[in-house]
C-alpha cells in the first residue's frame, strides 16, 4: 500500500503535468511545510505567485523552463515565511534614527551617549533615544525614584536640548528638564488618566513619564508633508529589516487611519515591501464612523489586510505598568494600572462585533488577563457565532492558572512574544515572586496542552524583530545568564514553528492562504543556513536568512 502523504502527492504532481512552466523552483534541499499530507519534500514550484507543486526533485523537472528562476537549496532548509504576529511596524522604521541605548550598562553610558549627541546637534532640536532596562544596569542609579533614573544628570548634560529617552517597553519615558519645560510640565501637573508622572521625595518632577503621560513629552509634528516623507521612509527602513530577518507577513499592532490610508496607497501601487495585517489603533470617536469603509482583505495581491482593532488594558512590568491581582513584590504599593477601562474597552468589543473586526487587547498583568477574558466571555455571549471570532490578548505574559485554559474555551489567541520572556527572566521573579513566576509567567506549555493558540512574535521595535533569536527564546528559554527560566514551559521545535507561521496565520484568519507551504497557497518561503529544527539548540543562534521569498520573487538573498 501506498503511504497516504504518498498518494496525495502524486495526485498534487499529476495534476501540474501538462501545466505552464513554473516562475520559481526549488530543489535539492530539506522543505518542511506544515502541511500534514505532505510534511517534507525535496522541491517546491510557483508560478504567478502561488505554490503549484510540492515534491521531489524529479517531480520539478518538468516544470523548469528558459524562464524558469531555479535555485538549488544545496541540502538547506526551507520552511514558510515567517509571519511576524505583534510588533509595530512604523516603529520599527523609526527606531532606525533614534540613539539606541539597549547596550547600555548603566545611566551614566546613557548620558553620556546623549551628551556626544549634543556635540552633533543644533540647539533646540531633539535628541530622541530609545531601548534602554534600568533592570539591565550594573547597578541602580543614583538619585532614583523607584529604581528609575532622576533627570538631573541628563538635564546638566543636555541644557539646550530637549531629550526624550523611551524605555524599552515602549511604555516609560525619561526627559530632561528642558523637554519638560517645552511640554509645561512642573510639579503641580496633573497625569492624564492612564499615566503617571514620578516625583521625588521632595516633590520634584523626577523626570520619569509612565504609559498614558508620556504623551506630554516630545516634538510637534512637522508639517503633511515631512510627516509623509516621515513615514515613507519609516516603511522602507521597516521593510528592509524584515526581508533580511526572513520575515514575509507582519501583524502590526496598531496604525491610525492616516498611516492606513499610505499603507493602502503603497499596497495598491505594488510598493509595500512585506505583507501587512493592520490593527487599526485610533480615537475611538473616530473608529465608527470609519470602520466599515477601512475593513479591507487582500488589497494588492494580498499584501494588506486590516480587520481589527488594537486597545489597552495595562501597561509593562518592566514599567511596574502591568496590572495585577496582587500588587508588586518589589513595589508592594502598587499593583499596576489599568490604561483603558473595561467600559471604554467593551464599547470599542460592540464596534468589532458590528463592523466584524478582530479585537486584539494588550493586557500583560493576571488582572489585566482575567478582566479581558472576563469581557471577550461576556460579549461572545451577547453575540453567539457559530465560528471562532479569533479574539487575541496581545502579550499574555502573567496569567492566573484558573485563567490559562480559558484562551482554548473562549477561542482567544494568546499573542505571545517569546523573546520577551529571556528578556524580562532578570527581574520577573523581583516583580512577580517565585511562586506567581513559576505558575504563570510566559506559561507556553500549559496555554497549548489546554488547547490553545500561540502566535509568536517579538513586539519589535521593543525588542529586535529577528525570528531566529525568538525561537531560540521559544524552544530553550534561556536568557544572557546561559540559567533556563522555568524550563518546564518551553515549546517544541515543532511548536515554535507552528507558532510562527500556520498558528500565526491563523490568527488573522489567513491560514486559507499563508503559514504552510501548500499547493494553491501564497509562495512565500524562508531558506535557512542551519536546519533549525534538528541543529544542535546553540546553533540556533547562528542560523542565518539565505533567502526570503514572497508570492515566489526573491525579495532577498544573503550576500556571500
Amino acid at each position: 500500500m501506498i503511504p497516504i502523504a504518498t498518494s496525495l502527492l502524486i495526485s498534487l504532481v499529476s495534476s501540474h503535468a501538462d501545466a505552464p512552466d513554473a516562475d520559481l523552483v526549488l530543489h535539492g534541499g530539506r522543505i518542511v511545510t506544515l502541511d500534514q499530507r505532505c510534511p517534507v519534500a525535496q522541491a517546491l514550484a510557483t508560478r504567478a505567485g502561488r505554490i503549484v507543486l510540492v515534491g521531489s526533485d524529479a517531480d520539478v523537472q518538468g516544470m523548469i523552463g528558459p524562464k524558469t528562476r531555479v535555485i538549488d537549496l544545496q541540502g538547506r532548509l526551507a520552511i514558510p515565511g515567517f509571519v511576524e504576529s505583534h510588533a509595530h511596524f512604523v516603529g520599527l522604521g523609526q527606531a532606525k534614527a533614534l540613539l539606541d541605548l539597549s547596550t547600555a550598562e548603566t545611566w551614566e553610558e546613557i548620558v553620556q551617549r546623549v551628551k556626544a549627541a549634543v556635540q552633533q546637534t543644533p540647539p533646540g532640536q531633539w535628541i530622541l533615544g530609545r531601548g534602554w532596562h534600568q533592570e539591565k544596569w550594573k547597578q541602580t542609579p543614583e538619585p532614583n525614584v523607584g529604581g528609575y533614573p532622576v533627570h538631573r544628570a541628563l538635564s546638566d548634560a543636555s541644557p539646550h536640548h530637549p531629550v526624550r529617552l523611551t524605555h524599552a517597553s515602549g511604555h516609560l519615558c525619561v526627559a530632561n528638564a528642558e523637554a519638560m519645560r517645552l511640554a509645561q510640565v512642573t510639579r503641580s501637573t496633573r497625569p492624564p488618566d492612564g499615566g503617571e508622572i514620578l516625583h521625588d521625595a521632595a516633590g520634584e518632577l523626577a523626570g520619569v513619564f509612565r504609559e498614558a503621560a508620556q504623551d506630554l513629552i516630545g516634538p510637534r509634528e512637522g508639517d503633511a508633508l515631512e510627516r509623509r516623507q516621515s513615514l515613507l521612509r519609516a516603511i522602507e527602513l521597516a521593510g528592509q529589516d524584515c526581508l533580511s530577518e526572513g520575515i514575509t507577513s507582519f501583524q502590526d499592532a496598531g496604525s491610525d487611519f492616516d498611516t492606513i490610508d499610505v499603507f493602502r496607497e503603497l499596497a495598491e501601487s505594488r510598493r509595500l515591501p512585506v505583507r501587512l495585517w493592520v490593527m487599526v489603533l485610533d480615537d475611538p470617536l473616530q473608529m465608527q464612523p470609519r470602520l466599515a469603509r477601512y475593513r479591507m482583505v487582500g488589497v494588492g495581491d494580498d499584501y494588506l489586510t486590516v480587520r481589527a482593532v488594537k486597545q489597552f488594558c495595562d501597561g509593562a512590568l518592566g514599567a511596574h505598568g502591568a496590572w495585577l491581582l496582587e500588587p508588586y513584590d518589589d513595589l508592594p504599593t502598587s499593583a499596576g494600572l489599568n490604561t483603558t477601562s473595561p467600559a471604554a474597552i467593551e464599547r470599542v468589543a460592540e464596534l468589532a462585533v458590528r463592523f466584524d473586526y478582530q479585537l486584539c487587547v494588550h493586557a500583560i498583568g493576571d488582572r489585566a488577563n482575567r478582566t479581558m477574558l472576563d469581557l471577550f466571555e461576556q460579549v461572545f455571549r451577547r453575540h453567539p457565532s457559530e465560528t471562532s471570532r479569533r479574539w487575541r490578548i496581545e502579550h499574555a505574559q502573567h496569567l492566573h492558572p484558573d485563567d490559562i485554559p480559558r484562551f482554548a474555551e473562549l477561542g482567544v489567541i494568546a499573542s505571545m512574544q517569546a523573546v520577551h520572556c529571556t528578556s524580562d527572566a532578570a527581574f520577573v521573579i523581583a516583580r512577580l515572586g517565585r511562586q506567581r513566576a513559576a505558575t504563570g509567567a510566559y506559561a507556553w506549555q500549559s496555554l497549548l496542552k489546554s488547547g490553545a493558540i500561540i502566535a509568536n512574535g517579538t513586539d519589535a521595535p521593543v525588542e529586535d524583530v529577528d525570528p531566529l533569536s525568538c525561537f531560540y527564546a521559544s524552544v530553550t528559554r534561556k536568557p544572557a545568564s546561559g540559567n533556563a527560566f522555568f524550563p518546564e514551559q518551553r515549546m517544541t521545535r515543532q511548536q515554535a514553528l507552528r507558532s510562527y507561521t500556520l498558528d500565526a496565520a491563523y490568527a488573522a484568519f489567513e491560514d486559507d492562504r499563508k503559514g504552510s507551504l501548500t499547493p494553491g497557497k501564497l509562495a512565500d518561503v524562508v531558506v535557512l543556513s542551519e536546519d533549525i529544527l534538528t541543529c544542535p539548540e546553540e546553533r540556533i543562534r547562528s542560523a542565518q536568512v539565505v533567502y526570503t521569498i514572497i508570492g515566489g520573487q526573491v525579495r532577498y538573498q544573503r550576500e556571500r
